[in-house]
């Protein structure tokens, strides 16, 4: 991986790691596009009020203003800031398009965002995700959430990642089970749950009984829910063992037995039941999803979302939707860290065409002109230094392939063309000479070690 930079947290790849960016980039965009999202984007900048409208994380936004300021002194617009997610962006945009999108909506939305953050592994403070959304307008069909676990599974399954595993859960069954126990203040009660896995049960127990008013009884209860975590629609009985009645509970049961259902049915193994996840952002409704890695748990969630039935609205007007965000940064660097992908070469250049001498430059270029139309990526040598010298300097880049041009007796040029890795070199027409498919760009794989 690249050094370190003085500025933590604003991470910078070199070339050969910023195509293992890339293919993680393209692979999400074309799977996206594939299910029907639409790209967009959106601005860099929102208004704090904006922002911080949902009592997001004000620590963590980085203001923005100018050096100089206007000339009354004073800011013409609200205080601006770096977006820290995508969703809120898009929130405001679906209020300022309403009148142009047909709805449901399907987007995508691939970018950097900014938090202040303490840098550590997985976490930076300029990182990039990706995100995509339906959005409906007064109302979205719950089949929207199903379909949303399918896609991303999809995504991530043609991701040079390590086995994942989706967790789901519902915030309707989390609320209808509290309420069921006499526990009212559910997002009080789900704050303290989200803690569980970096805190333990029993500070979690403790808390609820400090924070939210619960007795031991039902800090006991709503910790046996969140024991709960099955592979298939198991959980709907392990639920009701627990004796608790509530109708809310009950539609939080039937939509999360269909996610599950249907993802056994599409990707068994890919997604687990799970009644601990409960997300702590209180916009969440329904349907909460949250993604790890196999063997890298402590990385922390990947991929996650869920529904929300108002995050975006205008006066009576409301934009219920569902989601998912696919922390692209984070996911690149542990490939990169762990070396569980790499590219092939570090440059997208196939052929370096090399140079007899040095009037034979304007020649070069056009064996590269005839090249570069059929797609061949080419470099033209920048002086003719002795031919070993030439295939050394493709070799150093990676460049598998150098072409050379020269004139016979009768003074008509013959072109060949030597493949440096394996030695072998065979006369060749720039009109239409190809290179191996496997050679035309550069591929991301496993890492082959040495000894292979």
């Amino acid at each position: 991986m690249a050094s370190k930079t003085s500025l933590s947290g604003f991470p910078e790849w070199l070339p050969q790691e910023r195509l293992v960016e890339l293919h993680v980039l393209d692979t999400l965009r074309e799977t996206f596009e594939l299910h029907g999202f639409s790209s967009i984007e959106t601005r860099a900048v929102e208004t704090v009020d904006q922002l911080l409208r949902k009592g997001e994380i004000d620590k963590e936004v980085y203001g923005v203003s100018r050096l100089q300021e206007d000339e009354d002194g004073g800011p013409k617009e609200g205080q601006l800031a770096l977006h820290f997610d995508l969703t809120v962006p898009f929130a405001r945009y679906v209020v300022d398009n309403a009148g142009h999108l047909n709805f449901p909506f399907r987007r995508y939305q691939i970018q950097k965002v900014w938090r202040g953050e303490r840098p550590q592994e997985g976490r930076a403070r300029e990182f990039t995700q990706a995100d995509i959304d339906v959005v409906g307008d007064g109302a979205l069909p719950f089949r929207y959430d199903v379909e949303m676990a399918l896609v991303i599974i999809d995504a991530l399954s043609k991701l040079p990642i390590p086995e994942f595993v989706l967790r789901v859960n519902n915030r309707k069954l989390a609320e209808g089970f509290y309420r069921g126990i006499g526990l009212h203040d559910a997002p009080a009660v789900l704050r303290e749950i989200d803690k569980l896995e970096k805190i333990g049960a029993q500070a979690v127990a403790a808390n609820l009984i400090e924070n939210v008013g619960a007795t031991q009884e039902q800090a006991d209860a709503a910790l046996k829910l969140a024991s709960i975590r099955t592979e298939d629609a198991s959980f709907v009985e392990q639920v009701r063992a627990l004796g608790v009645q509530d109708e809310l509970l009950d539609e939080g049961l039937a939509e999360l037995e269909e996610v599950v259902a249907e993802a056994v049915r599409r990707a068994p193994g890919k997604l687990v039941a799970d009644l601990s996840i409960a997300r702590g952002l209180d916009y969440y409704t329904g349907t909460v999803y949250e993604t790890v890695l196999v063997g890298h748990e402590k990385l922390g969630s990947v991929c996650s979302g869920g529904r929300y039935e108002s995050l975006a609205s205008s006066g009576k007007r409301t934009f219920p939707g569902v989601g998912l965000s696919v922390g692209v940064t984070r996911l690149v660097s542990r490939i990169l860290s762990q070396g569980l992908a790499e590219a092939s070469r570090s440059v997208p250049t196939a052929v370096l065409i090399s140079l007899v001498d040095e009037d034979s430059w304007s020649e070069a270029q056009d064996v590269a002109q005839q090249l570069r139309a059929r797609g061949i990526s080419c470099e033209v040598s920048a002086s003719a230094a002795k031919f070993g010298k030439q295939i050394r300097h493709a070799d150093r880049r990676g460049i598998p392939f150098v072409w050379f041009s020269t004139r016979d007796e009768s003074g008509a040029v013959t072109h060949e063309v030597k493949d440096i890795r394996s030695g072998e070199q065979v006369p060749a027409d720039p009109a239409s000479w190809m290179p191996p498919t496997e050679d035309l760009r550069p591929s991301v794989g496993a890492r082959v070690s040495s000894a292979e």
